[in-house]
């Protein structure tokens, strides 16, 4: 099953799964539940999907998930009961953090049941911030498409003369995709991520920055991930299905922003892109279908070799076994301000260490 966000590569795990199985297992009974954990809830009525070799021959070559997807937990017991039911001896999930502690519930009560069904997680986000693993798979799609609207709104940026091109990027929590396709361009001027609060008033604001490189004749492009700067806006309240905090749009508030401090600068031109769903909803790069097609044979060789309660990752370059518990208790992987990687934008993009002063 598929769960959480749609992420590139999920159709590439689900076909590798079905060839390794079938063809290095001989199963010949494998079936993918719709629509995340709600497939596994009767009440829902969702249809189940006999997965074969000729079925999932194609679906790397399309982007999102032929089994769809959901958020939000469903109650345990009818969950295992249905895997009971259907003789279930090996489920596999794909998700992050939510889907992960979905699967130590089903894993914690077919054990207190004593039931023979191994549960295996593949860690999925494009954001890149599962605990533990190198990087997770889209992670590589997600950067590089990241990368051409960066592009693009440099060129946007550059054709006006005092110009701004903003560009959000997913990162709910951790700003990886922001900081590494600014990275890939090496064109950024101000990278803004949800791990380095920013100031936009005072001497070392961002308004102050912005003021400098106008002074000079210089045009701007920006990053932000969608998680950053969240302080600076109006409380947003709900959760998602999943039980995460709405957030604000940093990207529409940093444009309104920018927009009513700079208007009557001679030539300011903004010029705004958000291209999210664009990114998620994309086939997986080649690299990125090369690295969905190990994931899913380790995850594949652990689930018939009796493993369980835990997920596969590529961990100090090395693939591994990881147990549930540990990865739901780790927390979210992020960017360390005194990492190589934050380094490294800061010396690409000449951006203060400090958008300050920050509370």
């Amino acid at each position: 099953m598929t769960c959480g966000g749609l992420c590139p590569g999920l159709n590439d795990v689900i076909r590798g799964l079905v060839m390794t199985l079938h063809h290095g297992y001989r199963v010949r009974g494998i079936f993918g539940f719709k629509y995340g954990y709600a497939g596994l809830n009767p009440a829902f009525a969702y249809p189940v999907v006999e997965l074969t070799p000729e079925v999932v021959r194609d679906i790397h070559a399309s982007g999102g998930t032929i089994l769809g997807t959901s958020r939000g937990a469903q109650d345990v017991e009818t969950m295992v009961d249905t895997l009971e039911r259907m003789n279930v001896g090996l489920l596999f999930t794909l998700g992050g953090d939510g889907t992960f502690r979905g699967a130590l519930a089903i894993h914690d009560e077919v054990r207190k049941r004593g039931l023979k069904i191994g549960v295996v997680g593949i860690p999925k986000t494009i954001d890149n911030d599962i605990p533990l693993v190198d990087r997770t798979f889209g992670f590589h799609t997600a950067v590089g498409l990241a990368a051409e609207a960066v592009q693009a709104a440099y060129c946007e940026a550059s054709a006006a003369a005092a110009g701004v091109g903003l560009v959000k990027l997913m990162g709910r929590h951790s700003g990886f995709i922001a900081a590494n396709a600014a990275l890939a361009n090496r064109n950024v001027n101000l990278v803004l991520v949800p791990e380095v609060p920013f100031a936009l008033e005072g001497e070392e604001g961002l308004f102050r920055y912005m003021e400098k490189r106008f002074a000079l004749g210089k045009f701007t492009v920006i990053v932000v991930a969608e998680g950053a700067g969240q302080k600076l806006l109006e409380p947003t309240a709900g959760t998602d299905a999943s039980g995460n905090a709405k957030l604000g749009d940093i990207g529409v508030w940093l444009g309104a922003q920018l927009g009513a401090r700079f208007r009557d600068v001679p030539g300011f031109a903004l010029k705004y892109i958000d291209p999210s769903y664009t990114i998620r909803s994309a086939p997986a790069s080649p690299i990125d279908s090369i690295f969905c097609g190990y994931l899913a044979q380790v995850a594949a060789h652990a689930g018939m070799a009796g493993k369980t309660g835990m997920a596969v990752g590529r961990s100090f370059g090395q693939f591994t076994y990881i147990p549930l518990k540990t990865l739901v208790s780790a927390g979210r992987k992020a960017i360390h301000p005194e990492s190589e990687l934050w380094r490294s934008v800061l010396e690409s993009t000449g951006q203060p260490v400090l958008l300050g002063p920050v509370p």
